[in-house]
């Protein structure tokens, strides 16, 4: 114990590893042994165990020596029965004794010596203890029975004519022909189908059974009719495929005897190899097989990975991806890990798909079966989350596997990649393009709420459609939007281009304002030469050059259009230069392959109404008319940039807009608002913005709506006093997703004026990490509750609000019942439609086809007309199908999987990827520009068409118009469509002869036309009760029109009862209120927008007349690409925008 006490205590571990480097002499001078491993196969059996068994290519060649061995034994058997000559009669002699000569006995006893030997050392060497279970084995009886005798008569001479059933050698043939496979397939590491084995050895043995009968058959005919090797074999052929012809039969019992035999043999054997073949088929069509090599070297064809495949996702890509017309001869190789489904395997048999697509049951994860789906011969691999996961962080973890399995596996393989939660995007960034679901979702809801119908904008514009859509419909407004809707974005390298090569050296606006004029294309962006970056709308500042990719939006791409150019002097003659009737310079017909002749601008307008001068045929400054007054200009856009007349919008200092109205502020904290990077991003990867930000960063109790704290006192929306109308967005949780709602409503380059605040609706409290990410923003608050509770509702100030988006929440996006997973959202949504009919609800769905219960009216024959519409649509093949549903034409319902044909898209446009994030605001490349939007008022429709508003935006503003948005007035009733011209100048006086007759032919501004025959139908002139009451008391006075007068008092009833039904939840929402104790002036029940229809127009033609509300969509250029410019210039051309007469006409045209 005393010795252990004073031993001296071990260095530190610093010191000794130091030692360990310079080497220490302590160490080196120790006595070493050195240790030898795997002695135990240096033995002489080991050694020969190692060559014969363990080592697969020595032991497939042993293998393979033996196989050959049996093969040439059965060989001489047939040559010693060739060379027999036996004695006739009947009698054992001849089936015991054979005539062998000498020759060929001796290369038989050789055969049988090597034979016997191997057999024996095989046996030696795979003995483990059981002597037994080594010698009954039925190829070890066999080997004895064929060897032993020819060895016996070596040393025994008359024996050597004995006969000896070598024909049996061939079973011992086949089981070695099975072994050399089994090796085969580990010499040379791979997996070979289990399919082609079986089929193998159930031709082995087949041609075994027919041997050994044919074999036997004849030697025991030699005691009887003495049958030939060929007889034999006919006859075993003849027996063994059950026709049984007779002419040629055993004569003798042993041969009889044995035929029973082979028969019973072949009832048991064969069906058992039948039974593992069907079966293994069976397998194999579950699994799918393999894709062979061959194919994937002559062919081409993409993979795609998903966790389950769902008929929806596999429709969506096959339509989309088969819609190009160079993708035709590829083919789909799906892999997946469940088994197929009855809908799926259904689809999969239709000759159209059965051809070109291959189901491979599998693992992305296993190299087995990516080397199954010839991954490395891939033209891509698309990787898709399963979406509908309770748990979509775990949904994102198997696909970053599976997109890293791929990427190892296949490298050079490109990878197109789904992922749903921004925080896993940058896992996945070695992709060659990546989608984030949640990303794009919350962006395009953002913006859906300043620029309508953004969804239904990007959702058109990604889908592959030749626009024929609604053609075959009476309704003008199903034929235009259906044929707008097939415009999608192109590309094209400008010196090659005949639609903008005659541009180079001009500006950008130039060239898009008379491409669109000329062509009927929207030039919409580009990208340089030397760069990546793609910009959308750089501005006129930029010049063109032949180098340039040009990005246009039109009805099919340039390549397959034809151009038919018309003689201009020709329709010139006989006529003035304003004479006639007003029609635009285009004489250009695009004609799309497959689709229908497509004539932009041969549509008649109307007139001149004030006379010679004011815009006539060319869009120019007009000039004075007969009256002496002048008519609003429309400048020229000039071919280079002149900075006396730019205008970038005023959006870098908001002082000059801030300041205008001073007294808008009044009673209001006025908290100037700074422009910078949000400091705090919640994930990994976000794009930065530039965007307002609060100086000093809001604490975390003020970001509460409905509880007052120390620094303010205010408990609901009302008592904040916003001067702008509410965001409120309804989620369940406050994931990362949701910052990319906040960032593009608070982009720098929106007006300070236009901020909307943003109050979240959480059902679970939101964690601190996300607090931290949206304080900086200004007037973004939130508060708990659900969008199923209507207190949770009024607090957060739905009555104070204009727009409400309901996002899809995750614990409900999977079922036990297909397509049920909506059924709550669409409920509780329905039940806010009714409550509260002026707001403007935005919902998103799980399932697409969900969308026909947004909004639902029961027994409206308007909607299931749009429902036989849509049926129709979809048996003509189109991608399309639901567009003609009134909530997604108008925006207001939305599914993220509509955005899955982005990812597809990008497979054959690798830039849609980028444009899309670019229009919604989750990338900010310098010098491109942003989507926006502007109303068209009463005072601007003497623009009169969109081709003259694209000249006056273009030449003012530098911004790029891309579509309308259009709303319409409609009344769905129960019995029949009626269309409803509103104009409240008239009053009742006007209505005067037979009910459904009218007396002025005057026209509404409100609202126009969209459906329905006046003649059929009477048109509503008012739309006030009593008006309504006072024709229900005159119905009685016109007996001779009684169905007529009974239609129109049976739609005036439906009316009043509806007000009524809406007068009593109105009383409901107002004593919530007043429980609540809020104010109930906001609430204002009559205001109803629900006879309404809405729909975009995507690149509409030049003669296209504007509406009274309509809504373009624009792409303005980047504010802070004109920072040179001085803020005297960008005053003077913000005066310059529509309406030059009035002064606020940007601030009233603009959302």
């Amino acid at each position: 114990m005393s010795d252990l006490d004073t031993e001296v205590l071990p260095l530190p571990p610093r010191y000794r590893f130091r030692d360990l480097l310079l080497g220490d002499q302590s160490f080196q001078n120790d006595d070493r042994v050195q240790v030898e491993f795997y002695v135990n196969e240096n033995t002489f059996k080991e050694r020969l165990k190692l060559f014969f068994i363990k080592n697969q290519r020595s032991s497939l060649r042993i293998r393979l020596f033996n196989f050959s061995l049996k093969l040439l034994t059965c060989l001489l058997y047939i040559i010693r029965v060739l060379l027999d000559n036996p004695a006739l009669g009947i009698g054992w002699a001849p089936i015991l004794w054979v005539e062998r000569k000498m020759a060929l006995w001796a290369i038989q006893v050789i055969v049988a010596t090597i034979s016997f030997l191997e057999t024996m050392l095989l046996i030696y060497l795979s003995y483990k203890g059981n002597i037994w279970e080594q010698i009954i084995r039925v190829s070890f009886i066999l080997e004895m029975v064929n060897t032993l005798p020819f060895i016996i008569t070596i040393f025994w001479p008359p024996l050597r004519n004995l006969f000896i059933p070598v024909f049996l050698n061939c079973w011992l043939a086949k089981h070695a022909l099975e072994n050399m496979i089994n090796d085969f397939h580990r010499a040379i590491l791979r997996t070979q189908s289990a399919m082609f084995n079986q089929v193998l050895i159930l031709f082995c043995t087949l041609l075994c059974l027919v041997f050994t009968g044919t074999c036997g058959i004849q030697h025991l005919e030699r005691a009887g009719e003495n049958l030939n090797l060929l007889t034999s074999f006919y006859f075993c052929i003849v027996t063994f495929s059950t026709v049984g012809y007779g002419d040629v039969t055993p004569k003798i019992w042993p041969s009889q005897f044995l035929v029973v035999i082979m028969i019973g043999v072949a009832l048991v054997v064969l069906p058992l190899q039948f039974e593992e073949l069907v079966y293994l088929w069976m397998e194999r069509q579950k699994s799918g097989g393999n894709y062979s090599r061959h194919r994937a070297q002559t062919e081409k064809h993409v993979v795609l990975c998903v966790s389950s495949l769902k008929i929806d996702l596999l429709m969506d890509f096959l339509n989309e991806f088969y819609a190009h017309p160079r993708l035709q001869d590829y083919y789909v190789v799906i892999l997946c890990p469940t088994e197929m489904d009855v809908q799926v395997r259904r689809v999969l048999q239709i000759p159209l798909w059965s051809q070109r697509v291959i189901y491979l049951q599998g693992s992305a994860l296993k190299d087995q079966d990516l080397m199954r789906a010839k991954m490395d011969n891939g033209e891509a691999c698309f990787i898709l989350s399963s979406r509908n996961e309770v748990d979509r962080t775990a949904a994102d973890h198997q696909t970053i596997l599976r997109a890293w399995a791929v990427k190892d596996f296949a490298p050079n393989c490109p990878l197109y990649v789904q992922i749903l939660k921004p925080e896993n995007k940058f896992h996945v960034k070695f992709a060659d393009h990546v989608v984030c679901e949640e990303e794009c979702k919350y962006a395009m809801l953002a913006l859906n709420c300043i620029c309508p119908a953004t969804s239904t904008l990007i959702t058109l514009l990604v889908h592959t459609s030749r626009g024929q859509e609604g053609q075959e419909s009476p309704e003008q407004w199903q034929r235009m939007y259906g044929r707008c809707s097939g415009n999608e974005v192109y590309h094209i390298r400008m010196g090659d281009s005949k639609f903008f090569r005659e541009y180079e050296g001009k500006s950008f606006t130039y060239a898009a304002f008379h491409a669109h004029k000329k062509y009927g294309v929207c030039l919409m962006g580009l990208k340089r030469e030397d760069d990546k970056s793609i910009l959308l709308n750089p501005g006129p500042r930029h010049i063109l050059a032949a180098s340039d990719t040009c990005f246009y939006i039109n009805i099919t791409k340039e390549e397959n259009s034809a151009f038919i150019f018309k003689q201009e002097e020709k329709q010139k003659k006989g006529q003035g230069l304003y004479e006639g009737p007003s029609r635009l310079p285009v004489h250009s017909i695009i004609a799309s392959m497959g689709t229908v002749a497509m004539d932009l601008q041969n549509t008649e307008c109307r007139p001149s109404q004030s006379g010679g001068g004011g815009g006539g045929n060319k869009l120019m400054v007009p000039t004075e008319n007969g009256s002496g007054s002048r008519r609003p200009s429309i400048a020229p856009v000039l071919e280079l940039a002149d900075s006396s007349t730019l205008l970038p919008c005023d959006l870098l200092s908001d002082q000059s807009e801030d300041e205008v109205t001073p007294s808008d502020d009044e009673g209001l904290s006025v908290v100037e608002y700074v422009k910078g990077y949000p400091p705090n991003s919640p994930y990994i990867g976000s794009s930065p913005t530039l965007c307002h930000l609060l100086p000093v960063k809001a604490p975390f109790c003020c970001l509460r709506l409905d509880k007052g704290c120390k620094h303010n006192s205010y408990e609901d929306a009302k008592a904040y006093g916003f001067k702008n109308k509410l965001i409120i967005v309804s989620a369940e949780t406050a994931g990362n997703g949701l910052y990319n709602f906040i960032v593009p409503l608070r982009a720098y380059y929106r007006s300070r004026k236009e901020l909307n605040p943003i109050v979240l609706l959480l059902d679970n409290k939101p964690d601190h990490h996300f607090l931290e990410a949206i304080c900086c923003f200004p007037m973004v608050y939130y508060m708990e509750g659900s969008v199923d509770n209507l207190d949770s509702l009024l607090q957060c100030g739905i009555i104070y609000a204009d727009n409400l988006v309901v996002v899809d929440k995750e614990s409900t996006m999977s079922a036990e019942e297909d397509y049920m997973a909506d059924a709550k959202t669409i409920v509780n949504v329905q039940t806010m439609f009714r409550l509260f009919p002026s707001l403007s609800i935005t919902t998103e769905l799980t399932h697409p086809s969900n969308m026909r219960f947004m909004q639902f009216r029961a027994k409206d024959s308007y909607s299931l007309a749009l429902s036989k519409l849509e049926k129709r649509e979809r048996e003509n093949g189109s991608n399309l199908a639901f567009m003609f549903r009134l909530p997604f034409a108008a925006g207001r319902v939305f599914s993220i999987s509509m955005l899955d044909t982005l990812l597809y898209q990008s497979f054959v446009k690798d830039y849609m990827i980028s444009i899309t994030r670019l229009l919604l605001g989750l990338d900010t490349t310098p010098g491109s520009g942003y989507l926006c939007a502007m109303k068209i008022t009463e005072d601007d429709l003497w623009i009169r068409t969109y081709g003259r508003l694209f000249q006056k935006l273009c030449s003012s503003s530098a911004e790029i118009p891309i579509g309308i948005y259009r709303t319409e007035c409609h009344v769905f009733t129960s019995e029949s469509q009626v269309s409803v011209n509103v104009e409240d100048r008239e009053d009742t006086r006007e209505v005067k002869g037979p009910w459904g007759t009218r007396a002025g032919p005057g026209s509404g501004h409100g609202c126009h036309t969209s459906s329905g025959d006046p003649a059929e139908h009477p048109l509503l002139r008012r739309k006030s009760l009593q008006w309504a009451r006072k024709l229900s008391r005159r119905g009685t006075k016109h007996t001779g029109k009684v169905p007529a007068a009974t239609e129109w008092v049976n739609q005036q009833r439906l009316s009043l009862y509806r007000r009524s039904e809406r007068q009593e939840l109105s009383e409901l929402v107002k004593n919530r209120m007043k429980h609540l104790g809020l104010p109930t002036t906001g609430y204002d029940e009559m205001n109803d927008q629900q006879n309404t229809l809405s729909y975009v127009l995507i690149n509409p033609p030049p003669d296209t007349r504007l509406e009274p509300n309509d809504i373009v969509y624009l792409i303005r250029s980047d504010p802070l690409a004109h920072v040179a410019s001085s803020s005297q210039s960008r005053k003077s051309s913000c005066s310059n925008k529509l309406s030059s007469c009035n002064p606020e006409t940007r601030d009233e045209t603009q959302l």
